[in-house]
């Protein structure tokens, strides 16, 4: 008989939820967000939240609902080879490759460089990094832990902070919000939308809902009712946090223009708007925070890959994954923030419409009978849109390069042919379809009996 999880273990669980998914990008992309929006404000935030937010605790609840032991295992409905390479790539990008050590370089130049007064930062953010991926690699070596460190303690410091500061900012504002930028003076929603893949959350909600389920089945819920009604109560709680963190940090952002100016990043928002309302003592305030938020995705990121590699390698120890990961990390994150960004987006763009079709093809495939071909059709679809748009993004990051002209013929073809490509969402009207025309398909000859997941125990 399932155990029934206590209210205080529920919101213990999502606030340590809430502090694994908010880290460097959830700080630093809502208030750039929030600027560059100005009076499209809600159109704006509202396709942020959907990605920042809805996706992520989509994710969550995908986990539970399909019973699967973790990522890779729910991917091979598609195939047990595209499984591993999609797991594969999903976790180096969250790990090591991009928003671990985003979370350092973060963590630096807010928590840090302001205190520089100009001075090169290049020997300080050798020894900042140097300490951050240390005390990463201490947290990370037992992370049995994780529940207590986190939640209990970390996350409730993350959210009183920057509900304090978040709270002047609302009820004291710096000014009326201006004139939209170029890039949402239309299209608000799908900019919203599209930059709300910048926080990485949909990914790491496919990793850290194994996270979840691990310690909520320590907890004794045993059964698939039972933890998929615990993953929806903690998902809600991190989600409730997440999305009204989001909309004040870009409330912050768009308010600062009339006093500020537009600057060049969301860390200087927060920075210059902290420095407004406390003086030095705000730029200590938010670079406390910004320590906690970064550290706490840190840890889970890197326990959750040396998890997961350790799994896929059994031959090379937890511990050993986790400390090269970490010393890569650390490498990466010496090369600056701006970089990282830069060189993250063309992979988010390929990976983000695999995972999201993977997630609504989890809720939706008893009824297909959780047949593969379905599988295999949707995310075909998928990726011969995403792979343009991730090499696209790509190209511009390679000015001068022959890419550009080798994927112009078919970008001109795509935003021609398939709706909501200009914002970034052209594969979906295509996916949505191939699932209603493939699912029928499948329930019609039957090739339901032939599932791509053992239904057992459904």
């Amino acid at each position: 008989m399932d155990r029934k999880l206590p209210f205080s273990s529920l919101v213990v669980i999502g606030t340590m939820l809430f502090a694994l998914f908010f880290g460097a990008g959830n700080l630093i992309f809502p208030a750039q967000l929030g600027q560059a929006a100005g009076t499209n404000f809600w159109p704006a935030v509202i396709g942020f939240l959907i990605t920042g937010v809805g996706l992520p605790f989509l994710g969550i609840l995908a986990i539970g609902f399909s019973g699967s032991a973790n990522l890779q295992d729910l991917a091979s409905r598609i195939h047990p080879l595209y499984a591993v390479l999609f797991t594969s790539v999903l976790y180096l990008t969250i790990g090591p490759f991009f928003a671990a050590p985003r979370t350092g370089a973060v963590a630096f130049d807010i928590g840090i460089v302001p205190f520089l007064n100009g001075a090169d930062p290049l020997i300080p953010r050798f020894i900042f990094t140097a300490l951050f991926f240390g005390i990463t690699i201490w947290l990370s070596l037992n992370p049995q832990k994780i529940a207590d460190r986190v939640g209990k303690f970390l996350s409730p410091a993350i959210i009183i902070l920057l509900l304090l500061l978040l709270s002047v900012a609302l009820f004291s504002p710096m000014g009326s919000f201006q004139a939209p930028t170029s890039t949402y003076l239309s299209g608000a929603f799908g900019k919203g939308f599209t930059e709300g893949y910048n926080t990485m959350d949909a990914l790491a909600s496919l990793v850290f809902g194994i996270i979840v389920i691990t310690i909520v089945r320590s907890m004794g819920v045993k059964s698939k009712k039972g933890i998929v009604a615990a993953t929806f109560k903690t998902g809600f709680v991190a989600a409730g946090f997440l999305g009204v963190l989001y909309v004040g940090i870009a409330y912050l952002g768009a308010s600062s223009v009339q006093s500020l100016g537009m600057l060049d990043s969301g860390g200087a928002v927060l920075t210059s708007v902290a420095t407004h309302y406390f003086g030095q003592a705000g730029l200590v305030l938010l670079g406390v925070v910004i320590l906690l938020a970064c550290l706490t995705t840190s840890v889970g990121l890197m326990t959750a890959c040396g998890e997961y590699f350790h799994t896929l390698i059994p031959a090379v120890s937890y511990k050993a994954i986790v400390l090269s990961f970490t010393v890569f990390c650390f490498i990466v994150s010496n090369i600056g923030l701006s970089n990282i960004i830069t060189y993250s987006i063309p992979v988010l763009l390929f990976l983000y419409p695999l995972a999201i079709t993977l997630m609504l093809l989890t809720f939706v495939s008893p009824l297909f009978g959780h047949a593969r071909i379905v599988y295999v059709a949707v995310t075909v679809v998928a990726m011969l849109i995403s792979i343009v748009d991730g090499l696209s993004a790509l190209a511009d990051t390679l000015p001068g390069s022959k890419l550009e002209n080798v994927l112009e013929p078919i970008v001109t073809f795509y935003s021609k042919v398939l709706p909501l490509y200009e914002n970034g969402l052209g594969w979906l009207l295509p996916s949505l379809i191939v699932i209603v025309v493939f699912g029928t398909i499948a329930r019609v000859t039957g090739m339901s009996s032939q599932p791509a997941v053992n239904t057992e125990n459904e």
